[in-house]
């Protein structure tokens, strides 16, 4: 891996287009390096883990919007939309954004936390989309996947959004349009062009992601696949995009971020070096924020260790920065603590899901979040009396080489007595007590899809996926999943 300095220029300094990181990004997808088995396997796990989110939240009311208005624009060239029947084809940005909700309503698909956060799978569903309407092949769908990927993780690696309030989504439009520019073999002026352009239109604040949270935190990323697929489209044409879109004096840097005297260190394979970043990021067993991935383990394990879960006094968390600000108590959202709150808001509370799960011993990506729940007079007793705090040992975990997401619960019980314990990763984290693998992603998926999709058109899918590599374009195009144990629902009338 190269390390890219990158830092804000006056405009009278003329940066040159191969000194600039949406340049050097570019490069990176132009590179026809081959991927790697191990990459390649798990870009198979990773379309099977969104394939079975995607199915288990066909019917939920964000993921019923998005369909129909991809639905609305149908054209014989196109792409498949999750739960439609194959032959229905739609234009491949309305794809990327039906499918792209139906991966993120759960919030339960693939993370990679670094410098920023990110859930690196949003790259697949604008992906395959184009390459379904464009007639590619497997071998190019998973060299594209690999890129996006790649871009995503080495951007969240070296640039932090949180800190200015920024939403993720500003490294997944990029990694989108470099994605797409290997699917397509592009030039990298071309996708330079893209990258610039998709990084200016999906630079959002992270509003979405604070106090009442709404559904648009499962339409956000699909919203950068979509315009991503549009500026590429631009590009294409030989339009052009705002430059230096990252060290302009105006630019991402200067006015988005840390000003025009911050810098940035963004590593990038060399050319000719495998792009390897998937095999960094890790999926979720629990449909839950991926910060409450280890608690959700240790309060499981701690549930044995609590006699009379009524004579809790209180329970302290022990986390890194980012857990205590974002999904504990240091949010300072009183969201966190409604019983009224919406699920997008509950998966952003670890006081409401450390309380369930130590309370069932389990978790569930509907019946955890029902309403019914979450008003249970214990459980918000409960909930009520968990606080989270930052401990530097734990942001520095969160931060290290092997980084740990986890932390350290302290629970006092009516007599006096502490009962403690600490986790770091998740038991399904490639370093947990039960790393992912093929039967595990398969696991999930089967459960996700029992009586909502047939066996028959599980094995079908399962069986298409899993020789990705090999496919023929006609294939690819029949690389989604049809619902047909269950009606799918009728959006309501919009515009379209």
């Amino acid at each position: 891996m190269i390390e890219h300095n990158i830092r804000v220029h006056p405009s009278s300094a003329a940066l040159p287009r191969h000194e600039q990181l949406a340049w050097k990004l570019a490069e990176v997808a132009a590179d026809p390096v081959e991927v790697r088995a191990d990459v390649a396997e798990m870009v198979v796990n990773r379309i099977i883990d969104n394939a079975a989110v995607a199915v288990a939240s066909v019917n939920r009311k964000p993921v019923i919007a998005a369909r129909g208005q991809a639905l609305a624009h149908a054209r014989s060239r196109g792409a498949a939309v999750v739960g439609a029947t194959s032959d229905i084809r739609v234009s491949p940005e309305w794809a990327a954004w039906a499918n792209g909700v139906a991966v993120r309503e759960l919030d339960y698909h693939d993370t990679f936390l670094a410098a920023d956060y990110s859930h690196p799978g949003d790259n697949i569903p604008p992906l395959l989309a184009t390459a379904q309407h464009l007639g590619a092949d497997g071998n190019k769908l998973l060299r594209a996947i690999a890129t996006g990927y790649e871009v995503q993780v080495d951007l969240v690696s070296g640039i932090c959004l949180h800190e200015h309030k920024i939403d993720h989504i500003a490294h997944l439009g990029p990694s989108v349009a470099a994605g797409l520019g290997t699917l397509l073999d592009a030039e990298p002026a071309v996708t330079y062009q893209a990258i610039g352009q998709a990084l200016h239109t999906t630079t959002t604040t992270r509003q979405s992601r604070k106090g009442e949270i709404s559904s648009w935190k499962a339409y956000a990323p699909a919203f950068a696949g979509k315009v991503a697929i549009e500026a590429m489209d631009r590009a294409l044409r030989g339009e052009g995009a705002p430059s230096p879109i990252y060290e302009g004096e105006d630019g991402f840097i200067a006015w988005l971020l840390s000003g025009p005297d911050a810098s940035y260190t963004v590593p990038l394979p060399a050319a000719g070096e495998a792009k390897a970043a998937i095999l960094r990021t890790y999926t979720k067993e629990h449909s839950a924020e991926y910060q409450s991935q280890a608690l959700i383990d240790l309060a499981r394990r701690m549930r044995t260790q609590v006699a009379d879960l009524s004579q809790i006094e209180s329970i302290l968390i022990r986390t890194s920065h980012h857990t205590h600000y974002v999904i504990g108590t240091g949010a300072n959202d009183p969201q966190k603590l409604d019983p009224k709150a919406s699920r997008e808001t509950l998966d952003h509370s670890i006081m409401y899901i450390f309380a369930v799960a130590l309370q069932d011993g389990s978790w569930h990506h509907v019946d955890s979040y029902a309403p019914e729940r979450a008003n249970r007079p214990d459980t918000v007793d409960l909930w009520h009396r968990i606080t989270t705090v930052e401990d530097p040992s734990w942001t520095q975990r969160y931060h290290a080489t092997e980084p740990e997401f986890g932390g350290r619960v302290e629970i006092t019980l009516a007599d006096g007595t502490v009962i403690a314990d600490g986790l770091g990763v998740a038991d399904a984290h490639p370093r947990g007590a039960r790393p992912f693998a093929r039967p595990n992603y398969l696991d999930k998926f089967h459960k996700l899809a029992a009586g909502v999709v047939s066996e028959q058109e599980q094995r079908r899918f399962v069986d298409l996926v899993q020789r990705l590599p090999e496919l023929t374009p006609a294939e690819v195009r029949q690389l989604t999943v049809t619902v047909d144990d269950t009606k799918l629902e009728v959006a309501p009338e919009g515009l379209f």
